[in-house]
């Protein structure tokens, strides 16, 4: 009995110390939007996906990382725009709903990349740096998945900085955090191991042609 209460309490000293590790190291590079007009060289803001409706307009949780990633544009952060987002099958699409947002708000489609296998975070990340070739960025999320989106990119190597795109913790919900805490703990593993990706493909470097990431 003892042991299995000894084991238990260990399992949740290590859970709870991974996702201090994921928070304090993540939030380190967490800045607000007036900070990162003051970062040089950004290779290109990327802005994450979420939920879209049948109808294919975009979650509330989705314009707001949309529109932050515009105003980070607007504001010379960076020269392109990433958008990366889940694509899976043809009759549901972050990525489209997403670009054609900014197009609607008068971003130009030359500096808008579209990233159609961001299917997690990881995947998001990893596809940045090995298929887009981005060294430095600025990652858009909320603020309850921003630590852990930075921590991710750190990992792989890029040099990233976050920017929250909600004003409040109005998303951090008990189902919520408790989903980001295993969430943190495993991507924990996943920057130790590093696995590839289900989907990588051609190169599409974010210095080149936008149009060649359409889909």
């Amino acid at each position: 009995m003892k042991i299995a209460l000894y084991s238990a309490l260990f399992l949740a000293v290590v859970f709870v110390a991974l996702n201090l590790v994921v928070i304090i190291y993540g939030n380190s590079f967490v800045m607000s939007q007036e900070e990162a007009k003051d970062i040089d060289g950004v290779d290109c803001i990327i802005v994450l996906g979420a939920a879209v409706y049948e109808d294919g307009s975009m979650s509330s949780v989705l314009t707001e990382r949309v529109n932050m990633g515009k105003s980070l544009y607007e504001n010379g952060v960076s020269p392109k725009i990433l958008l990366s987002g889940d694509h899976s099958r043809q009759d549901y699409d972050e990525v489209n709903a997403m670009k054609n947002h900014l197009l609607d708000g008068g971003i130009q489609r030359e500096v808008i990349f579209t990233d159609h296998a961001g299917f997690d975070t990881y995947d998001s990340m990893y596809r940045a740096k090995e298929i887009f070739k981005a060294e430095k960025v600025v990652i858009v999320t909320q603020k309850f998945h921003l630590s852990r989106a930075v921590f991710i990119a750190r990992s792989l190597g890029l040099e990233a900085y976050g920017v929250a795109s909600d004003v409040d913790y109005r998303y951090l919900k008990p189902k919520t955090e408790l989903r980001e805490c295993f969430a943190r703990a495993k991507y924990v593993f996943d920057a130790i191991f590093k696995p590839k990706p289900e989907y990588l493909g051609e190169a599409i470097p974010i210095w080149g042609e936008a149009s060649l990431s359409d889909g």
